[in-house]
């Protein structure tokens, strides 16, 4: 009999799964265990595994399209069995325009033609419905907006790599996305002519949303393209494809890409954006350069590194012969000035949360003194044997993991109706980049090892700043430090991460004089503040947790019980 395969919820916070790749076809013999198609959510691409034997017999989902949970993704049965109950049981059908081909008015009986009028007007009215269903022409592919984070909700185009007309292979990178967590390189995985691109260098898409299509030269794509603004009724005007263009504004085109070729061009040209790819404008950030005074070599005088590798700064000279007895006259080097920073994602999506957080939730806040000597001399003992270094912060991970297990009401997350106790202890540790900041997570920190902590941390952190991290390795966690001693910062307080319902802000460890057996001696201590969301957490409940970090943390060898 055959059976339904239905899109599953890969994640928690899954409704939906996008179709990155089909490895089976229609008539394809599968077995238990065989990978029918590669998934995309909003977590990361997973494999779907067949779980029946038999043939396939329908594909529900073309690639690179959505379906919610539990819908139909494919069926599978016996070759040449009819599964078409199946479907108008779930009220599908196989796809296809199966409206009829509307008749010539030449074509309509005389004694019709008075009903024409009537006719057209119905036909204005479902004007848009009609758009809706006009299909892509056959052999072109649409790109839509990958789901690059799992708090992605839109991307933007930072750069093109290719344009309209070019040709593009599978393995090409057609544009540079900025998301809310890093710079990220779009492939298109489609083969053919570049038809359509939908959105313009520094604007921004909705996941999913078209941003290209490509097929084959010549292809008109327009009315497909007005369709789909007409469902989304964005009211915009489309953007003319390639097909549409006139021969001589393109062989124009053309001839202005030679002349580019020959000179270079300001990258500030493109409606006054510095055009420049991500590394370059990280180098240039680390150098102190100002982009607008870089002239790029790349495409469309895009700015490059080894431009703002060969950019030298030009040295200031101060006067140094001075009339005695006058005061030379002040002459300035620059003028008034001042500098637009566009929203990065990251930027946005930190303001949207936090700002969510900090005024939705009340906070309130717990600080406390930690002396850290006996801290200081177990470090120095466990980093002889450990075979990877072990840092402070990862004492105050295993510390406040532990001291989770004892205190699981500020292992919660507050769920607006009910409060979530979570069974499981990810500590998410804050770390700061140039863009802004981003929170890897330790998963089960309670039951690992110090040395096991360490080891996740340092390459969690390495990814970070490198860009390299995935999204199931910042999303999860059930509580959060934001350790700022290493930056001088004695105390401070932080605002609750989502969907937590405590943050540890950790400052310095600082040498200070007490009294001791009737005498003054030096020690070391360390303040943290823990903030509460006080919908899920008392004061009581904040501050016993904060006393068993203290012990954890005072004398770690208790940790390690």
């Amino acid at each position: 009999m055959a059976e339904v395969i239905r899109m599953p919820r890969l994640s928690d916070t899954m409704s939906e799964g996008i179709i990155a790749e089909w490895h089976k076809k229609v008539g394809d013999k599968i077995k238990p265990g065989d990978v029918l198609a590669d998934v995309e959510t909003d977590k990361a691409t997973m494999e779907l595994e067949s779980y029946n034997e038999g043939v396939l017999l329908f594909i529900g989902i073309e690639k690179g399209k959505g379906a919610p949970v539990d819908g139909i993704l494919a069926i599978v049965g016996k070759e040449g069995e009819d599964y078409k109950t199946l479907l108008d049981k779930e009220g599908k059908t196989e796809g296809g325009n199966n409206q009829p081909a509307e008749k010539s008015k030449a074509d309509v009986p005389e004694q019709r033609k008075e009903n024409i009028k009537t006719e057209n007007k119905k036909s204005e009215n479902t004007e848009a419905t009609k758009h809706t269903n006009v299909a892509i022409p056959e052999g072109a592919k649409e790109i839509r907006m990958p789901l690059l984070s799992d708090t992605m909700t839109e991307g933007k185009i930072i750069s093109w790599n290719k344009k309209v007309g070019d040709k593009v292979k599978a393995d090409d990178v057609l544009a540079e996305v900025e998301t809310d967590k890093a710079t990220m390189e779009v492939v298109g995985y489609e083969e053919g002519t570049l038809l359509y691109t939908g959105v313009e260098e520094g604007k921004a898409a909705k996941v999913n949303e078209i941003i290209a299509i490509v097929g084959k030269p010549g292809t008109d794509v327009s009315g497909y393209i007005s369709s789909e603004k007409n469902k989304t009724s964005s009211g915009e005007a489309i953007p003319e494809p390639a097909a549409e263009k006139n021969n001589k504004v393109v062989a124009e085109q053309k001839a202005d890409s030679k002349e580019l070729e020959k000179q270079p061009v300001s990258a500030e040209s493109n409606n006054g954006r510095i055009k420049a790819s991500p590394l370059a404008k990280k180098l240039a950030e680390d150098k102190g350069v100002d982009l607008s005074q870089i002239t790029g070599s790349g495409d469309g005088g895009r700015i490059t590194k080894k431009d703002v590798d060969e950019f030298k700064v030009k040295e200031y000279k101060p006067v140094t012969s001075l009339e005695k007895g006058k005061v030379s006259e002040f002459k300035s080097q620059s003028e008034e000035g001042f500098i637009d920073l566009p929203l990065s994602q990251m930027r946005k999506t930190i303001a949207r949360r936090l700002g969510e957080s900090m005024f939705s939730a009340p906070h309130f806040y717990l600080t406390m003194e930690i002396n850290m000597d006996n801290a200081i001399a177990s470090r120095n003992e466990m980093n002889e044997i450990s075979p990877v270094k072990i840092s402070f912060n990862d004492l105050i991970i295993k510390a406040c993991a532990t001291a989770l297990r004892l205190h699981p009401a500020v292992n919660s997350s507050w769920m607006g109706d009910f409060i979530r106790q979570n069974h499981h202890i990810h500590i998410g540790s804050a770390v700061a980049m140039p863009e802004g900041l981003i929170v890897p997570v330790i998963r089960f920190a309670d039951q690992k090892t110090l040395s096991q902590i360490a080891a996740d941390a340092k390459q969690l952190y390495t990814k970070a700043k490198e860009k390299k991290i995935q999204p199931d390795e910042f999303s999860g966690n059930t509580f959060t430090i934001s350790n700022l001693g290493m930056m001088d910062i004695e105390e401070f307080t932080a605002i609750i991460n989502p969907p937590d319902s405590c943050i540890l802000a950790v400052g310095r460890i600082k040498e200070t004089v007490v009294r001791k057996n009737n005498e003054f001696v030096v020690t070391n201590v360390m303040k943290v503040t823990l903030s509460c969301d006080h919908r899920s957490v008392d004061g009581a409940t904040g501050a016993a947790f904060l006393q068993s970090v203290k012990k954890f943390i005072e004398n770690p060898v208790m940790m390690l019980v």
